[in-house]
């Protein structure tokens, strides 16, 4: 049987709360509207690029994303002395280049653990709890990871909502 993106059941968003809850919900719709542009794919549907040259999929997303929380959250915030999965210094774009269909259930499996380690590892920390810059040394909050981590799926979100019109057709809430 081949194997295809599950069925998203997407969480109520918060309108009020604090600010971690909030912070917290919209950073949760950001990954499931992700995995929701994916479900009932197959691995070659998810594997499909855009348009040449560019090596976006959806496929490629779920693992972008996966070293982008990987990243932010457990080794920068949290501190742990953590490798990327896809990509390295001579192959920066493996997430997106490396995309195997076959490999398709065991990166979306990879994505959710990864999404389940990251609120694990930052679930003590305040949003005041600073980490410095990958690139700059420079202090950044835990605030600012979420922060940039919503603006990250908000960004990538149009970018899912092409690439399934591409696969099937569907747009919007369909």
């Amino acid at each position: 049987m081949m194997w295809t993106a599950p069925e998203v059941t997407r969480s109520q968003q918060l309108l009020a709360g604090d600010e971690r809850a909030m912070l917290h919900s919209l950073l949760t719709r950001g990954r499931e509207i992700l995995l929701w542009k994916c479900q009932g794919l197959t691995g070659a549907q998810l594997a499909t690029r855009s348009v040449e040259p560019s090596t976006m999929s959806l496929l490629g997303l779920i693992r972008h994303m996966t070293e982008v929380e990987r990243g932010w959250f457990r080794m920068r915030a949290a501190g742990e002395d953590l490798a990327y999965i896809y990509s390295d210094e001579i192959n920066r774009d493996g997430d997106f280049d490396d995309t195997d269909p076959e490999r398709a259930e065991a990166d979306y499996a990879r994505f959710v653990e990864e999404l389940a380690l990251c609120d694990k590892a930052v679930t003590d920390l305040a949003l005041d709890h600073t980490a410095p810059h990958p690139r700059t040394g420079k202090d950044l909050s835990l605030r600012w990871i979420y922060l940039h981590m919503i603006e990250e799926y908000g960004r990538h979100a149009g970018h899912a909502d092409l690439l399934r019109e591409r696969i099937d057709g569907a747009t919007g809430y369909q």
